[in-house]
């Protein structure tokens, strides 16, 4: 049923009017809330949206109408949930409404099934959680997003099952606690890339941040798999371009050169110990960023297919002044 995610939607494209009662809704949605229990257990929170509200449930009733016939329990989770508390994933929405993201034919822009894909095309971990029965029991759900006359897909991991859930979360990895963790998984899960001895020394002694550990191994996740995005004539495949347009190009790009200034102001703290050759520096002036803090990874540059992809710095900003 596809990888674990960290962060799961419930899917509201999987709310389509399908149901011919409302018992049989009503076991649906319970399917549900037990998944969400199960995900508390784990300290996660199951994302939803205010709209969803507006489904049509049976063909006859909104979700509104059929959460008023349910028992006053049933009605107050669900409401609790879905219209009073959240949490709400548009609050930290990332795709805009003039995406064009499809799945099967279907546009699911403004939609988790949408939110989830943009996301994962950004190297940020999400899937969603559907409704059983629906037009929506398979997994993962192939996603396509439409733009500069490419269509790249990804897939998001889509559950329905609490079961199934359960043993995913159960044989996932422990949540990074300390700058070692974020270590050991970045050399672990990103081979391709070729850490110096010391890259990840600035970091002994910065307060640590599960999330913005988690952010950092994002970036390690984008430079790997550009590392890997090169065809037998070395030059870049089309998810190679994508990933270039999508991090490395644009006023926001999460990865940059560093400007003339910064690069003559701070030509000797960006030049860095050759890992590979005692005798020799690397000038890396590129970096991945994370903003909030101030947090940077330096490697070489240009990235090329039969060249190692040498990371030398992960730590706070150098040309800070």
């Amino acid at each position: 049923m596809g990888c674990l995610t960290v962060e799961l939607l419930f899917n509201d494209l999987s709310v389509h009017g399908q149901f011919p009662d409302v018992p049989t809704f009503k076991a649906s949605i319970g399917r549900v809330m037990h998944i969400r229990t199960v995900m508390r257990q784990f300290r996660l929170n199951l994302y939803c949206h205010r709209n969803v509200a507006s489904r049509q449930v049976t063909q006859d009733r909104s979700l509104p109408q059929v959460i008023g016939a349910l028992d006053r329990d049933s009605r107050q989770a669900l409401m609790g949930w879905l219209a009073r508390h959240g949490p709400f994933w548009e609050d930290v929405r990332k795709h805009g409404g003039d995406e064009y993201l499809e799945y099967e034919g279907e546009v699911v822009t403004d939609s988790a099934v949408g939110e989830a894909a943009y996301n994962r095309f950004h190297g940020i971990d999400q899937g969603v959680v559907s409704m059983d029965p629906s037009d929506w029991l398979s997994s993962p759900l192939t996603v396509t997003w439409v733009r500069d006359g490419q269509a790249p897909g990804v897939d998001v991991p889509n559950f329905w099952e609490a079961d199934t859930l359960k043993i995913a979360l159960e044989a996932a990895p422990a949540p990074l606690a300390s700058w070692p963790d974020l270590e050991m998984t970045a050399r672990a899960r990103c081979p391709d890339l070729t850490f110096s001895r010391d890259s990840f020394a600035p970091l002994n002694g910065y307060p640590f941040h599960e999330g913005v550990a988690t952010r950092l191994l994002r970036l390690f996740n984008v430079l790997h798999g550009l590392k890997n995005s090169f065809d037998e004539h070395g030059e870049r495949t089309p998810e190679g371009h994508r990933l270039y347009a999508t991090h490395f190009t644009g006023d926001k790009a999460r990865f940059s050169d560093s400007s003339d200034t910064e690069k003559n102001d701070f030509r000797t703290a960006l030049t860095f110990p050759h890992p590979e050759r005692r005798t020799d520096r690397l000038f890396c002036t590129w970096h991945g960023k994370v903003k909030t803090p101030q947090l940077r990874i330096h490697f070489s540059w240009p990235i090329r297919k039969d060249e190692p992809l040498y990371v030398v710095y992960v730590g706070p900003k150098i040309t800070k002044r």
